[in-house]
């Protein structure tokens, strides 16, 4: 059975393995199902490590991590994956309507009719950031082509914010997983170097246990979750 009626599928996520962490599986489902997935991460998920950014320095890592994005887009067949290579922890210092613009350039392309973008209440600031951007990109203008929005959950980022200090992740919206979760688990392999040891949020381990109680949650093997933050039918 077909996940959606939609053909055109925008992920956008703020670090590379994001898209992976929050909806990989939902990815290579939709893959599946013959529609076309387009991954845009945003940022190049590695100088936040530094003082002062210095791509010179890192940029071996940064060479890894777009090689391992654009792998990961190949296990989970995806149609393209773009990097925009935008400060790694720093979406705050850019004028918040140049990354609305760089949005909105890529719904204007890719003509989605569902994007998937990070939770409005995730502890990273890239992910707040972005959050906001997207929705803004994808207001509901007349016309516009973007008929359902999601949000996802990101580990280690997603449940780390305390209750109270920002909207809490309560998904309302379930995608069975239980035949992606393999081709999730070689996805998150390729990220290697954003991967944890295991108690770790990230670690292998606590993805599969998430999956199981997502899946749990609604009766089947393993799953991702979402909120649904507008539908148009």
């Amino acid at each position: 059975m077909a996940l959606t009626a939609m053909n055109q599928i925008l992920v956008v996520a703020a670090h590379p393995d994001d898209e992976v962490l929050g909806c990989g599986g939902t990815i290579a489902r939709h893959a599946n199902s013959g529609d076309q997935v387009q991954v845009l991460i945003v940022a190049e998920g590695s100088t936040s490590r530094q003082q002062r950014r210095n791509r010179a320095q890192v940029r071996n890592e940064l060479s890894a991590l777009a090689k391992a994005a654009e792998t990961v887009g190949s296990i989970l067949g995806a149609a393209g994956v773009e990097l925009l290579d935008l400060p790694d922890n720093r979406l705050d210092s850019l004028d918040r309507l140049d990354l609305i613009k760089r949005i909105e350039e890529s719904v204007e392309r890719h003509k989605p009719d569902c994007v998937y973008v990070h939770h409005a209440g995730d502890v990273n600031v890239d992910h707040r950031r972005l959050h906001e951007a997207v929705v803004t990109a994808c207001r509901p203008t007349p016309g516009h082509v973007v008929k359902r929005l999601l949000s996802y959950e990101v580990a280690s980022s997603t449940e780390w914010q305390p209750p109270g200090s920002a909207p809490s992740f309560l998904p309302n919206w379930f995608v069975d997983i239980s035949d992606q979760w393999e081709r999730k688990r070689e996805a998150l392999l390729a990220y290697s170097s954003e991967m944890r040891d295991w108690p770790h949020a990230r670690s292998l381990e606590a993805l599969e246990h998430l999956a199981r109680w997502r899946g749990a949650q609604v009766g089947v093997e393993a799953a991702e979750a979402f909120c649904l933050l507008r539908q148009l039918v």
